[in-house]
């Protein structure tokens, strides 16, 4: 009777492996790696040039701090042993409120940054999720897998550049 529970268990067991196998072999599956086709659409640079342009003034408003900072700074460095203490003590103090003005500027304006990209960003990501399911659907893909939850893909399983077409033609 063990022998014979044994054995059924070991046929179940292998006649498992075979269909699991037989229907793994069936199915059609593909890779895209979207942090690539991200990186590669057009439309990155535009949003990456369009968000330049609309933060310009307080970028060139960070950069003149900055320069000015780093002018006071040299300054001090340079001419502090010739500088009375008035002098030192005044250049520093300047020195602080330029460091104060760009903590005050450059935070926020890093942050608003960081939350139009992010907002760009999704937008082409939804572009890029109706490109894979559009591509999917086209060409029968029962499994759609990012390319980096695969160790190895045969370049005709990727469909990044299918992806990147697609998503490029829909400006």
């Amino acid at each position: 009777m063990k022998t014979f529970t044994q054995t059924l268990i070991k046929t179940l067991l292998l006649a498992t492996i075979a269909v699991s196998a037989s229907a793994s072999a069936m199915q059609k599956i593909a890779v895209v790696d979207v942090q690539a086709v991200l990186q590669s659409l057009p439309q990155t640079q535009a949003i990456v040039a369009s968000i330049n342009n609309e933060f310009k003034a307080q970028f060139e408003e960070v950069q003149n701090l900055q320069k000015d900072g780093e002018f006071n700074v040299e300054k001090l460095r340079r001419d502090g042993a010739t500088m009375s203490e008035a002098q030192k003590k005044e250049l520093e103090t300047k020195i602080m409120d330029i460091r104060a003005q760009l903590q005050q500027k450059a935070t926020p304006l890093q942050q608003e940054v960081q939350r139009r990209q992010n907002e760009e960003q999704t937008k082409l990501l939804g572009l890029i999720k109706q490109a894979i399911d559009a591509i999917s659907a086209a060409e029968d893909y029962d499994l759609v897998l990012n390319a980096g939850a695969a160790t190895f893909v045969k370049p005709e399983f990727n469909i990044s550049q299918k992806v990147i077409d697609r998503v490029s033609q829909a400006n």
